[in-house]
């Protein structure tokens, strides 16, 4: 569109509100694009996260074999340093005051490390009771829900342990470690099933039934992971029961499609079949 510029003052005037209303016109439709573009992104994240659920039960399957495998006897206190350490996460956060901060710390750390290992550059980092953010160049799903699937303080306790391992015995000292990995376990589960419960902006971003899909299976690999390592299984026997488990979840799901689907035809009239 050509404009044929004035000195006048009231040319002027007509002239940037031609040139508002051209702004605005064309902010109306790039809003209108965006907002199309992120429906069509969420309804996509959302078949994706019904398609998950079969495979949320396949793993949780999976995950209470491997967990059948494990040994029943070891030594004493051995065996009961993770649910005693987990148990007192849980009571702690019920009965103390709860280390929010702490908690805020470990979430914007996590953001910043999947951030990192997906490429992304780390900014300004902000972190107090009330909340916290983390400035990074890119994001996605992963690194989003990393903070409700990923035990940072838990994988801080394990890779300090290791690392010191190199350097000294710690086979006396196992049963505290093993203490602080269940209670460092119990902090994640607890803080994040209580934020899970509120309005957190990483779930609405990625769709409700997509980012609980995402993160119970998550979770449920680092169970299985955890295992694995300290553990009996082996990479392949859980590949192995993956396998037939997911084909069974499917295979029930799509029968009960079926079902239902044939049930809600046998209700209507004959002439709208």
């Amino acid at each position: 569109m050509y404009i044929n510029p004035t000195s006048s003052v009231g040319g002027i005037a007509q002239l940037v509100e031609r040139l508002n209303g051209i702004q605005e016109v064309r902010s109306s439709t790039l809003l209108t694009s965006t907002t199309l573009a992120e429906l069509v992104k969420k309804f996509l994240k959302f078949i994706i996260g019904v398609l998950l659920l079969p495979l949320c039960w396949a793993f949780s399957r999976v995950v209470f074999s491997l967990l059948q495998s494990l040994p029943a006897e070891t030594s004493g206190w051995t065996t009961w340093a993770i649910p005693a350490g987990f148990t007192a996460a849980v009571l702690g956060f019920f009965l103390l005051p709860r280390p929010f901060r702490t908690y805020v710390l470990a979430h914007e750390m996590t953001h910043a490390i999947w951030g990192m290992l997906m490429g992304a550059k780390v900014g300004r980092m902000k972190v107090s009771k009330q909340g916290g953010h983390v400035m990074l160049s890119k994001s996605n799903f992963i690194i989003s829900l990393a903070p409700y699937f990923f035990p940072f303080y838990t994988g801080l306790v394990i890779a300090l342990w290791y690392g010191a391992g190199f350097f000294i015995d710690l086979s006396a000292y196992e049963p505290w470690w093993l203490a602080a990995v269940g209670m460092t376990w119990g902090f994640h589960v607890t803080f994040t099933v209580y934020m899970l419960s509120q309005r957190q902006p990483d779930v609405q971003e990625n769709g409700r039934l997509f980012s609980y899909a995402v993160i119970y299976l998550a979770n449920l690999f680092f169970v299985a992971l955890w295992m694995i390592v300290i553990g009996p299984p082996t990479f392949l026997g859980a590949w192995e029961r993956t396998l037939p488990e997911t084909a069974v979840a499917y295979t029930g799901a799509w029968n009960a499609v079926l079902f239902v689907s044939a049930k809600i035809r046998s209700l209507l009239p004959v002439t709208a079949r």
